[in-house]
């Protein structure tokens, strides 16, 4: 299949080819009950307790100047950044799912996602870039809802091998196409701050789902991922 054809042409007029999507800020939900507030209240507190008791076994004082704060500060941030805990794909794509009538069989892809994570065996950032393709059948997705989708897995304790498999399959479920690919491309900070402090190296992932994994497809795909234009 070439990626050049007049019909990959056709999607960049509708907005459907994007190799740079922003993605929207949250709506802030107005419907958290008092319950899921005591919860949340109760854990951000535990946490808390936890961080104090962590700067105490490294020799530091909680209660000095710089570090006072430190224990609600890093228990909010933690939570921010796993809030991908409390979504799900279904939450996420809502209602971004439209019929197309003229075919749209030619591949989407949306280029440079951006990827923040904790790799969940040192609990240190990794980050990087996605790349998400799928092969219409009959419907289409918005396209910031694949980048949501992404950002949904990553704010989870992760590996990124399973990352990448987990928003290849949530796509594959949500929109039902022929084939998705799916390429993610992250340097690890428990690769380059310690153990063999490797600064240099990437990690690149890959999934392919239904009709991708065909050797022209997935030929194409790799192209249009190396492709400037």
């Amino acid at each position: 299949m070439n990626g050049g054809t007049g019909m990959g042409s056709a999607l960049e007029k509708r907005g459907l080819f994007d190799s740079s999507p922003e993605l929207e800020p949250h709506a802030p939900s107005n419907s958290v009950s008092t319950d899921d507030a005591s919860s949340h209240g109760r854990k951000r507190r535990r946490m808390e307790s936890a961080v104090r008791e962590l700067l105490e076994c490294l020799g530091e004082d909680p209660e000095r100047e710089g570090l006072v704060d430190t224990p609600k500060r890093m228990a909010k941030a933690l939570l921010d950044c796993t809030a991908g805990y409390h979504q799900s794909p279904s939450e996420v794509v809502g209602d971004a799912l439209f019929t197309v009538e003229d075919g749209c069989g030619d591949m989407v892809v949306v280029k440079d996602i951006p990827v923040h994570s904790l790799c969940e065996h040192h609990m240190v950032p990794f980050h990087g870039k996605a790349h998400v393709a799928y092969i219409p059948d009959g419907k289409v997705i918005g396209l910031s809802k694949i980048g949501r989708i992404v950002e949904m897995f990553a704010r989870r304790l992760q590996v990124q091998e399973r990352l990448t498999q987990q928003v290849a399959n949530a796509m594959m479920e949500q929109l039902a196409p022929k084939g998705v690919g799916v390429v993610i491309e992250c340097s690890h900070m428990c690769m380059s701050m310690r153990g063999v402090r490797q600064p240099s190296a990437s990690t690149r992932t890959r999934a392919l789902l239904g009709c991708m994994k065909d050797a022209d497809m997935r030929a194409d795909f790799m192209r249009m991922l190396s492709s400037e234009s």
